[in-house]
């Protein structure tokens, strides 16, 4: 009898409707498996499974890379390491990457945002070879005018800058590469203001530097630079004149009797690309493009082109006076000079 109704009561409990209650969980299911257990684990700072440090070598084109990074910061960074890595090393020894493949890396940073960056670009700029970077002057030159002509003006500054860092080691491949003496010179006009009708193309307004901020600084700068590359351009060179003299033995041939006067000539080159202004196989070039290479051909081409404005312009500076006008002295003596010479154009 007891067994009877016990069975009944099981049978029952397959139909009875379970009572839900408002907040009450869910009845969890008979297969119901407690996955809320923890376990350990263990996190090892460096996971590195070589057995040796990487090289210099790797360390430096891996901070090479980098230096697309979209991080101020990390482009800052690997900057300064390379700039360390340039600075500890020994002169004898050679660059883990060539110049000729590092400078195409580098040369658009010319243009970043970020001024920190540019601060330390021109620091490790400065640790580089001269020599090395002397036959790839002509691939730097297009940043360094994008730079002068940009619409910030600390961008502006931080491509004189570079400029004048590359009129100190390399003055004259500055002046004589494509398009590095018209192009160049447009660029000043633009930045100081003193506008051609070639110049104007570059940029319309009047560049933001004048005598506002820093006691004119900036424009103070921009004229030094000026005056370092006409030097570099239609200055006076030493060498020309002792050339030019009557030397150590008195008859115009240099020293000793042997009458060669372009000694230059028969030497062997000493530019990477000596031919290069033949443009045997690049695209033609126009006046503003092309390479004039001697002091006599710039000074043509300044006279005709650049003398009037430049004037006029200096003269403007001359009667701001405080360090405008000091500096523009400088650029004055240049041309003064310049002018004082017998040209044979």
């Amino acid at each position: 009898m007891g067994s009877s109704s016990k069975k009944k009561k099981e049978k029952q409990k397959d139909f009875q409707k379970p009572k839900l209650k408002v907040g009450k969980a869910k009845a969890k299911p008979d297969n119901f498996t407690d996955t809320s257990f923890k376990s350990k684990s263990i996190t090892l700072t460096q996971q590195s499974l070589t057995l040796h440090a990487p090289s210099t070598t790797h360390q430096f084109t891996h901070h090479v890379s980098l230096l697309n990074s979209k991080s101020d910061t990390q482009r800052r960074d690997s900057l300064a390491h390379l700039t360390t890595h340039l600075t500890s090393a020994p002169t004898s020894q050679p660059l883990p990457i060539p110049v000729s493949t590092l400078l195409p890396t580098l040369s658009p940073l010319i243009l970043d945002a970020s001024t920190t960056v540019r601060t330390q670009l021109l620091k490790l700029l400065r640790t580089l070879p001269p020599s090395d970077v002397e036959d790839h002057v002509a691939s730097l030159m297009p940043y360094v005018r994008a730079g002068m002509t940009h619409l910030a003006a600390d961008i502006r500054v931080t491509a004189v800058d570079v400029l004048s860092w590359l009129v100190e080691i390399a003055g004259e491949a500055v002046v004589s590469c494509a398009g590095g003496w018209i192009k160049t010179l447009n660029c000043f006009l633009s930045v100081l203001g003193w506008h051609t009708e070639e110049s104007s193309k570059w940029s319309s307004n009047r560049a933001a530097f004048g005598k506002a901020g820093a006691k004119g600084k900036p424009m103070v700068k921009v004229l030094g630079v000026l005056a370092e590359f006409l030097e570099a351009g239609i200055g006076e060179d030493d060498d020309e004149m002792e050339v030019d003299g009557e030397g150590e033995s008195g008859n115009g041939t240099g020293v000793g009797g042997f009458p060669i006067v372009q000694t230059d000539v028969h030497m062997v080159p000493k530019s990477a690309q000596p031919y290069v202004y033949l443009n045997l196989f690049g695209a033609p070039r126009d006046e503003e493009g092309e390479m004039y290479e001697t002091r006599e051909e710039r000074f043509r081409v300044f006279k005709g082109r650049f003398l009037v404005p430049v004037e006029r312009g200096l003269e403007s500076a001359r009667q701001d006076g405080g360090e405008v006008g000091r500096a523009s002295s400088a650029v004055s003596k240049v041309l003064k000079e310049a002018r004082g010479v017998d040209w044979e154009v």
